[in-house]
């Protein structure tokens, strides 16, 4: 009898309930950092805030993530950005927050195992681009103005976007 109530309460301690909440790295992000890098900003505002450079480049710290954002800047204004995302964000958490904003892309583009997002909203078009291979992850976060005034975006620069 004592055999059996030993092996029912360690039966018992396995399937209890486990309480463990798990956050995914890039949980407490907000899309909000973006909009201090988007086209038409003051790049003076930027460096006041991320500190100062002299290529343009400026590092978004927190407790629990780190990366880096190129801008270009024409009289003092930010012309378009590039983000280069952590690949420990997972791709499901920030892919929502950009449609939650953004609502359906647009263009959805996929090149072997790395896939393309874009939208043009409001004057502005976004490129998201992940990539997938056990599990899925962000590789860059793009803004630059539709109307490109005889500029080059960066996008275009990298020839990220080939087909």
């Amino acid at each position: 009898m004592l055999k059996y109530f030993i092996i029912l309460s360690y039966l018992g301690l396995i399937f209890q309930p486990l309480n463990a909440k798990v956050k995914a790295p890039n949980y407490e992000f907000k899309y909000e950092t973006f909009l201090d890098f988007y086209p038409g900003k003051a790049i003076e505002a930027v460096k006041k805030k991320y500190g100062t450079t002299d290529d343009d480049r400026f590092i978004v710290k927190s407790k629990q993530y780190q990366f880096t954002v190129l801008t270009q800047n024409k009289d003092g204004v930010i012309f378009d950005f590039f983000a280069r995302l952590p690949s420990y964000f997972l791709h499901d958490v920030f892919f929502q927050s950009l449609v939650n904003r953004l609502g359906k892309q647009d263009i959805y583009h996929k090149v072997g195992e790395e896939a393309f997002y874009v939208w043009n909203k409001n004057d502005f078009k976004h490129v998201y681009s992940a990539a997938c291979t056990i599990t899925c992850f962000p590789i860059f976060y793009t803004v630059m103005p539709i109307q490109k005034n005889g500029q080059t975006p960066q996008i275009d620069k990298m020839n990220l976007l080939r087909k």
